[in-house]
């Protein structure tokens, strides 16, 4: 980029960066909650520290869930380069763009390039699959909302108040009722420990992404989703006037 004038270019609204930083930090606290949740018996935790870290977790979790579904209303109104069609890989000329760009063609993008724009509708998808897994299974593990009532409800041994049963305390609790809800939930944690594990690797590729990205067009990415907007020496195809 040396000797090329660069222009800035405002493209990134002031909601679409919250989100993605509340985003990052709460997928930091979760990443490492869930890694110390796999991981429990090699650390000696107790059932009283399984539950704080569940309960961390949850909490993390609904930041993460909000935060995610705030995002996906915001792409319905939100700005020209917030909104789903400039997301999704869909629309006229998005094919030709993608094999452009895959051929090597050094084409500027205000918004997420042609390869940005599915990396972004697959981390979408991860990500809405993982806060809902997780809802569910905030009930099942630790009876919170918005599933847990019903679910401490499924599970009460006769004559007993759901609102007293507590987690890994099966006291309370009708041992068969108890065993069903457990094969209830082992799909969706199966489901929920391997998506963790497709989000690991989206993130570092997302990340290695961006690197490429800034190193082939610049654009200053990074602080772009602190500034809201891009500096570049050529002029963006997709810019909107």
């Amino acid at each position: 980029m040396a000797g090329k004038t660069l222009t800035e270019y405002k493209v990134w609204d002031r909601t679409t960066r919250i989100f993605h930083w509340v985003n990052l930090l709460s997928m930091l606290v979760l990443i490492a909650c869930g890694v110390a949740l796999l991981n429990a018996g090699a650390l000696g935790a107790t059932n009283d520290g399984k539950v704080v870290l569940k309960t961390v977790h949850v909490y993390a979790g609904y930041v993460f869930a909000l935060n995610l579904a705030w995002r996906l209303f915001w792409a319905f109104v939100g700005g020209p380069f917030a909104r789903w069609r400039a997301l999704l890989p869909f629309g006229s000329g998005y094919g030709a763009a993608l094999k452009a760009y895959m051929a090597g063609e050094k084409t500027s993008f205000l918004g997420h390039n042609p390869l940005g724009r599915l990396a972004v509708t697959a981390l979408l998808l991860v990500l809405t699959l993982q806060a809902t897994t997780g809802l569910v299974l905030a009930g099942t593990d630790i009876y919170y909302p918005p599933f847990g009532g019903m679910i401490a409800e499924w599970v009460a041994a006769p004559g007993v108040d759901p609102s007293q049963i507590l987690p890994y305390d099966r006291s309370l609790v009708d041992p068969d009722a108890y065993q069903e809800m457990r094969a209830f939930r082992s799909g969706y944690l199966s489901t929920h420990v391997a998506n963790f594990y497709v989000i690991l690797a989206l993130v570092v590729i997302h990340v290695a992404a961006v690197i490429w990205t800034e190193n082939r067009h610049g654009g200053s990415l990074v602080s772009a989703m602190f500034s809201g907007r891009k500096a570049l020496a050529e002029e963006p195809v997709d810019r909107q006037d």
